[in-house]
């Protein structure tokens, strides 16, 4: 049993491992203010709504240059392309090719149980992890209100310092966006396809700064 306890870790740090490589810090000035996942090679980032301030362009409402914090620990200046305040998205873009880029997984076929880990930068903390299981994954969940839109919920702790970080599965593919705990236990999460959908947006409308409907 301890060997096979080991092997489990072993994998699970592994995987863990690789995922950071997608992983990015958005920066408000000197104030770190949340995690971002690089979503495209060539400098599309995608992280929450909240954490950017709401506000396109290069500043955040909070007054501070908006910036991305790469895994080598070179700093860009970074511009909001998008914005989906209801769903708690939005896109960036930064001047940098070739980056690593991350494997997106399936959230529709996510099933009650499966384990999954929540990556970012709890309370500044680089590449911290966070592990528990999925509770459900659509629209009208129990755990947040009826409005229609669709969740990802895990029986996990996210800090602050997660938001805009991905939520992964255990063969280390992206199935959600982490965006806010929902009482003590609940960690939520935008499933990987709306995101998709909403970056599709993003690419269809010419990466014009504008706030996406969904």
């Amino acid at each position: 049993m301890t060997n096979v306890l080991t092997s489990f870790s072993d994998e699970l740090a592994e995987v863990s491992e690789v995922a950071l490589r997608s992983l990015v810090r958005i920066r408000n000035g000197r104030q770190g203010v949340g995690s971002g996942t690089i979503w495209h090679s060539d400098g599309l980032i995608v992280t929450n709504h909240h954490v950017i301030g709401g506000r396109p362009g290069r500043r955040t409402s909070m007054g501070g240059a908006l910036s991305v914090v790469l895994p080598d620990g070179r700093e860009l200046p970074a511009t909001v392309l998008a914005h989906h305040p209801e769903y708690d998205l939005a896109a960036l873009r930064i001047h940098a090719t070739g980056l690593p880029t991350i494997e997106l997984g399936d959230s529709r076929q996510l099933q009650a149980g499966q384990l999954v880990l929540a990556m970012g930068f709890p309370w500044g903390v680089t590449g911290g992890a966070t592990t528990g299981v999925v509770i459900g994954v659509g629209a009208g969940l129990p755990e947040l209100s009826g409005d229609g839109r669709e969740w990802l919920t895990a029986s996990l702790h996210l800090r602050p310092g997660h938001s805009g970080g991905p939520m992964i599965d255990s063969a280390g593919r992206l199935i959600g966006i982490n965006t806010m705990m929902n009482g003590p236990d609940v960690g939520v999460a935008i499933p990987v396809h709306v995101a998709k959908t909403f970056l599709k947006q993003v690419y269809e409308q010419q990466m014009q700064v504008r706030t996406v409907r969904l």
